[in-house]
């Protein structure tokens, strides 16, 4: 007989997810920024995270971006690690990698072989047959997921109809292709998905005709297109289904000339499980720093990101019902 207990599932998820549906894992997102806003990035999407929260944002990067992150989850009980890398191209094109990974360490293994070949009276009777709650073995879980980017900016200009006035819209398209690796005791899963996104961006000051109103962007990402499949080298070939997730965005980024600063705030929401809400708030100073809040499903999110010489350094801290996250990260731009 061959029992494993494991905590592992409760662990896969943040957010709302705790461990409940395939690919829990993915739905953490990457990024520092993007989780400092509490998830509410897909509209603002202006860093190599952005291949996760809407890929048509990474066209909005005009240098050879790299970046690296880790987040101690629940306490220190799993730990996610990101890169992303992103290249601009001619045209207003960019390309971009993202690598996610999930670990999970130490998780206990009771294989309880020593009560083979026994029966219940002789369990009862020999306290050496008693289940000692000692692990017998411990084992690592990973979870990765790879991602390749594509986007492209266009510039559209519309004509009012009135005199000398015609509003330019930047339209950014995206598509990303992912790769899924899952690894337990023996057993492997993979699966492969696409994603479809696009974003809007105006300037609101034109429409209205006035300097003190700002920018305005929405976005839409069609996250596991046809439903992701994992399917696991079990001898029944079990496969996993990732639902199908529509994610919509809206920013609007105002700026503060007298206190040299420019302000963003920010909305997203999922439409799939329970459909959250996750809104976010960011403060940027002279292009030096900037801090952040966010909250979602009733939690808290904070953070702040330093900006030296090409470097960035960002920190975010989030609340949850499974532990607390510190999320800490480096990116360099060149």
């Amino acid at each position: 007989m061959k029992a494993i207990l494991t905590i592992l599932i409760m662990f896969f998820s943040q957010i709302l997810y705790a461990g409940r549906y395939a690919g829990d894992f993915m739905a953490i997102g990457s990024g520092v920024k993007a989780l400092a806003l509490g998830g509410a990035f897909s509209a603002i999407a202006d860093d190599g995270s952005a291949i996760y929260w809407n890929a048509s944002g990474i066209a909005q990067i005009k240098k050879t971006e790299a970046a690296v992150m880790r987040a101690f989850l629940y306490n220190g009980l799993a730990y996610y690690d990101n890169f992303s890398f992103c290249l601009p191209l001619q045209n207003n094109a960019t390309v971009g990698a993202n690598w996610i990974r999930l670990t999970i360490d130490d998780i206990p293994i009771y294989d309880e072989k020593h009560l083979i070949g026994t029966n219940i009276d002789q369990r009862t009777a020999f306290a050496e047959l008693h289940l000692s709650a000692i692990p017998d073995g411990k084992f690592k879980s990973t979870d990765d997921m790879y991602q390749l980017a594509f986007a492209k900016q266009f510039t559209q200009i519309i004509d009012l109809g009135w005199d000398l006035f015609e509003l330019p819209i930047d339209i950014y398209l995206g598509g990303v292709c992912k790769f899924i690796n899952r690894k337990m005791l023996d057993f492997k899963g993979s699966g492969m998905g696409f994603d479809l996104s696009f974003m809007l961006n105006t300037n609101l000051g034109l429409l209205f005709d006035t300097e003190k109103i700002g920018n305005i962007a929405c976005s839409v990402n069609f996250q596991d297109i046809g439903n992701t499949k994992i399917t696991w080298n079990t001898e029944t070939r079990h496969s996993d289904d990732i639902l199908f997730n529509t994610k919509f965005g809206i920013a609007y980024y105002q700026s503060l000339d007298a206190l040299y600063s420019n302000l963003i705030l920010s909305y997203s929401k999922d439409h799939i499980y329970d459909k959250t809400d996750y809104f976010g708030l960011a403060w940027n100073f002279k292009d030096i720093t900037e801090f952040r809040l966010g909250t979602y499903d009733k939690n808290f999110s904070a953070g702040a990101g330093v900006f030296i010489h090409g470097f960035n350094i960002d920190y975010a801290f989030l609340t949850n019902n499974l532990g607390n996250t510190n999320r800490i990260g480096l990116g360099y731009t060149f």
